[in-house]
C-alpha cells in the first residue's frame, strides 16, 4: 500500500518493499506538462532533504503524472512576469526560482541514495535537469528530448554546462546552439540516460523494486537498482528507436570546426541540406537569439574544466545576467505570450555584438554568489 504524504503540483509516497521503502516522487500538474514552478522545486528540495536522513528510504524513483510529459521545463511564463516587471533586475521571483532549482539539481547529482528517473514523453528544460541529476535514468519509447533556449534567449541551464559538456565530441555544443530534438537512443548516446525501456513496463519495474531486499548500503542498493531494471532493458531491445546524433556526429564535428564562434554559427546555418534533422537544427539557430548564441558558447568554453558545483555557480551567474536582459523577455513573449514568432532580437547577427555586451553576462551582478555555498 501506498502512504500518501500530500497533494500538492508534486505528490510523495512512500512504498514499502521486501526491505525498507522506495520514496516515489510524482510531477502532478498535466495540465502544463508537469512544468517546474517555485513551489515545486521547494517541494521536491525539502523531501529529497527528509529522505536522504531518513534509513527507511532505500531508493526514489521519480516520475511526471500522464503520458504527455515527463516535465516540459521551467515555468517560463512565470520568469517572463518577473523579468517584464522589472526590467534591469533584480527580478526576484526568476532569480529565486534559478538559484533553488540549480541548488535541487545538484543535491539530485549529488544525492547518495539510488534515484531512478522514468523519463516518459517530452523532457525539457528544467525536467532535463531534473533527469539528468538522477542516478538512473530510463527513457522510453516516446521520450522526446530537446533544449531550445536559443529560441527564447536562455541558455541550456540546470546543469546543462555540466551534461553537454561531457557527451562525445561537438555533440553537447551543437544540441545548445541549435536547439534539435532527441529521442531515447540520442540521450543514451550523449549520456544524460542510462537505459531503454519501452514504457509499457513501468508497472513491472516499480513491482520489481519493491521485491528488492534493500540494505542499509547505497552502493548495495543502486546494484539492486541496476539488477532491477537490467532484464527490462533486455526485453526492451527491439523497440528502441534510431538515434540522429550519433550518425551525425562526423558532420556536427566538422560544422564546429574551428576557434571562432561566428565561423561556427555561420556554417551551421549556411548548410544547404535535405537531411530534415539537420535541416531543422539549422533553422533553430538561424531563427535564435545572435545574443544568446554568443553566451551558450561561451559559457560552455568557460565551464568546460568546471567541477559540478563551480558549473552551477556560474550557471546562476549568467541566469542572473540574462534574465535581466530585455532580450530574454523579447524571446519568450515572441514565443510563448503574443505566439507571433516574430521577435525583435537586438542583434541581426552575431558579428554585429560588441565585446563588452557579452563580457557583461559573464560578470558578478551581486556581492555574493547564491550559490557559493555548494561543495
Amino acid at each position: 500500500m501506498e502512504e500518501p504524504l500530500m497533494s500538492a503540483p508534486v505528490l510523495f509516497a512512500e512504498l514499502p518493499a521486501a526491505a525498507g521503502k522506495v520514496g516515489r516522487i510524482t510531477l502532478s500538474v498535466e495540465s502544463t506538462l508537469n512544468s517546474l514552478t517555485l513551489e515545486m522545486v521547494d517541494l521536491l528540495q525539502a523531501q529529497l532533504d527528509a529522505w536522504a536522513e531518513d534509513d527507511d528510504i532505500a531508493a526514489v524513483f521519480v516520475e511526471g503524472a500522464g503520458e504527455k510529459a515527463f516535465c516540459a521545463g521551467g515555468d517560463v511564463q512565470a520568469l517572463y512576469r518577473s523579468a517584464t516587471e522589472t526590467p534591469g533586475g533584480p527580478c526576484e521571483y526568476a532569480e529565486a526560482f534559478f538559484a533553488r532549482e540549480y541548488r535541487m539539481n545538484y543535491t539530485l547529482h549529488t544525492y547518495a541514495k539510488p534515484l531512478l528517473c522514468w523519463g516518459h514523453g517530452i523532457v525539457m528544460g528544467g525536467g532535463l535537469g531534473v533527469m539528468a541529476g538522477c542516478s538512473h535514468r530510463v527513457v522510453t519509447e516516446r521520450t522526446r528530448i530537446a533544449m531550445p533556449e536559443i529560441t527564447i534567449a536562455l541558455f541550456p541551464d540546470v546543469g546543462g554546462s555540466w551534461f553537454l559538456n561531457h557527451a562525445p565530441g561537438k555533440t553537447g555544443e551543437f544540441l545548445a546552439l541549435t536547439g534539435a530534438s532527441i529521442n531515447a537512443a540520442d540521450a543514451i548516446y550523449i549520456g544524460i540516460a542510462d537505459r531503454f525501456i519501452g514504457s509499457e513496463h513501468k508497472q513491472a519495474v516499480i513491482d520489481a523494486l519493491l521485491a528488492q531486499q534493500w540494505s542499509a548500503s547505497a552502493e548495495g542498493n543502486h546494484a539492486l537498482v541496476r539488477h532491477a531494471l537490467r532484464p527490462f532493458a533486455e526485453r526492451s531491445l527491439s523497440a528502441s528507436p534510431a538515434g540522429q546524433v550519433e550518425p551525425h556526429a562526423a558532420t556536427i564535428a566538422q560544422l564546429l570546426d574551428g576557434d571562432d564562434v561566428h565561423d561556427i554559427i555561420d556554417r551551421i546555418t549556411g548548410q544547404e541540406t535535405d537531411d530534415p534533422w539537420l535541416a531543422k537544427a539549422r533553422d533553430g539557430l538561424a531563427h535564435g537569439s545572435s545574443l544568446a548564441a554568443l553566451w551558450i558558447h561561451r559559457q560552455l568554453w568557460e565551464t568546460r574544466h568546471a567541477g559540478l558545483a563551480e558549473v552551477f555557480q556560474s550557471e546562476i551567474q549568467l541566469a542572473t545576467n540574462v534574465v535581466r536582459h530585455p532580450e530574454f523577455a523579447e524571446g519568450v513573449r515572441a514565443l510563448l505570450i503574443d505566439k507571433d514568432r516574430n521577435p525583435a532580437w537586438q542583434y541581426p547577427c552575431s558579428r554585429d555584438v560588441p565585446q563588452s555586451v557579452i563580457d557583461a553576462f559573464f560578470t558578478a551582478p551581486w556581492d555574493e554568489n547564491p550559490l557559493a555555498d555548494l561543495a
